[in-house]
């Protein structure tokens, strides 16, 4: 099995950052041309994501240099979770976005199933033939026809620390989940609280349950788990949830307890690891690659003030969960064929990865395109996984449970949070909620 591994090789730069005369997060290098596009004077397509902040003006620059090759006029639609929600509204009042870039396969599968997405076209085949694995492929399709091009992919088992507070506290990185609960308690000894969690944001929380349980009850109960072959009240979850209280249900190693870790957003969650020098609200905060884009809104340095290892291995192996973004046309037109074709190719990839908080699955990318060692590293481990990764479970299950803000497994996990005595209630309603998800 490959998964520890993956987790080792993702950190090899993690000590230092090497980047000097490389453009930094708020500047764009010039990708090389690689793909042809059509030209398309005078078409309007809209693009619709429930990306915000960094992660949206990353992403323009991507589109304004698809404007500049194509002469198409290209709008950014701020989309809100459920997307699939937002997209049904869209398609009712008979204004559907050109591309939506969906963070779930389920949302995938369900815009199949309702008939609005449209087959990706001969030439952005093409391109996801040369440039991505068959196992990123396979992602994006159902029932074998090609329907997603998964443009953006993150590595969502890494926990990010703050380098003075570990040095002051005399911790080094832990690698199984025992030593991570010893590190927690000697940092929090040192009179700094030691984790922090985005509790506000459910699908954190759904991060956190997936890497125990990917850990602990391995691959193949994970992919069980995944398509509800196995039912939540089953005894790997109860090992899962249990492990997870033994950090939840500790407040004083939680930054603001349970009930602040409930009211902090994922942005804060990093913000306040890695702002106040060697007393900030927290020492570790736990997240994919993407937590860098939060970091640089600080004063730290990616890989010297703000270091990262890989999460902690509860079982024999250490979890490497993923996720991704996939770009899907929801109109049959010249303009959303060519934007998908252009999300497939090398050349959007090195706009994203210039500008930081972003790893790419395309394999045909030059790593040098990454700002730093870290993101250069983590990506290199992406692509030498090949196939063998898990992806995200929420993101494969029907978005009403595992991908819809005050519902379902996001719900039923915050409510765990606040009470991880609850281990049995907390598995009935998961089970409940689950099995009328997968009816509908």
């Amino acid at each position: 099995m490959a998964f520890a591994a993956i987790g080792a090789l993702a950190l090899t730069g993690c000590g230092g950052d090497s980047d000097a005369g490389r453009p930094k997060g708020d500047e764009t290098t010039k990708p090389t041309t690689t793909v042809q596009l059509p030209k398309l004077d005078g078409e309007n397509i809209q693009v619709a994501a429930v990306w915000s902040g960094p992660e949206q003006e990353n992403f323009t620059k991507v589109l304004d240099e698809f404007e500049k090759r194509t002469g198409a006029k290209v709008t950014f639609v701020p989309a809100q979770d459920p997307i699939v929600n937002f997209l049904g509204t869209k398609i009712a009042g008979g204004s559907p976005p050109d591309v939506a870039m969906l963070p779930q396969v389920g949302a995938i599968q369900q815009a199949v199933q309702r008939k609005w997405a449209k087959p990706v076209g001969p030439e952005a085949k093409a391109q996801l033939a040369k440039n991505y694995s068959k196992g990123w492929q396979d992602l994006g399709a159902v029932d074998g026809t090609q329907y997603g091009v998964y443009y953006k992919a993150a590595n969502k088992s890494l926990i990010w620390y703050n380098n003075a507070v570990f040095e002051n506290a005399g911790a080094g990185a832990p690698k199984t989940w025992k030593d991570f609960l010893s590190t927690a308690e000697t940092i929090s000894a040192s009179g700094v609280t030691p984790v922090s969690i985005a509790g506000a944001d459910g699908w954190t929380l759904t991060d956190w349950f997936e890497n125990v349980y990917l850990s602990q009850a391995g691959p193949e109960k994970y992919d069980q788990l995944a398509k509800h072959e196995i039912k939540w009240t089953d005894p790997s979850v109860k090992d899962a949830l249990t492990t997870l209280a033994q950090l939840w249900g500790k407040p004083s190693l939680i930054a603001g307890g349970a009930d602040g870790a409930l009211q902090t957003e994922f942005p804060a969650s990093v913000t306040q690891t890695f702002s106040g020098g060697d007393q900030p609200k927290a020492a570790m905060v736990f997240e994919g690659d993407f937590v860098t884009v939060n970091i640089a809104q600080t004063d730290a340095e990616i890989g010297g003030d703000a270091k990262v290892f890989p999460f902690p291995a509860v079982g024999a192996e250490a979890p490497v969960v993923t996720g991704g973004d996939a770009a899907v046309a929801l109109k049959d037109s010249k303009g959303a064929q060519a934007l998908l074709t252009f999300l497939a190719s090398p050349d959007a990839a090195a706009i994203s990865a210039a500008a930081g908080g972003f790893i790419s699955p395309n394999k045909s990318l030059d790593v040098a395109a990454y700002p730093n060692d870290v993101q250069r590293d983590i990506a290199k481990a992406l692509i030498a996984a090949g196939d063998d990764f898990r992806f995200d479970m929420s993101d494969q299950m029907p978005q009403s449970f595992g991908g819809t803000p005050g519902k379902g497994e996001w719900k039923a996990l915050q409510d765990f949070l606040k009470n991880p005595k609850d281990i049995a209630g907390t598995q009935q309603r998961l089970e409940s909620d689950a099995a009328k998800a997968y009816q509908d």
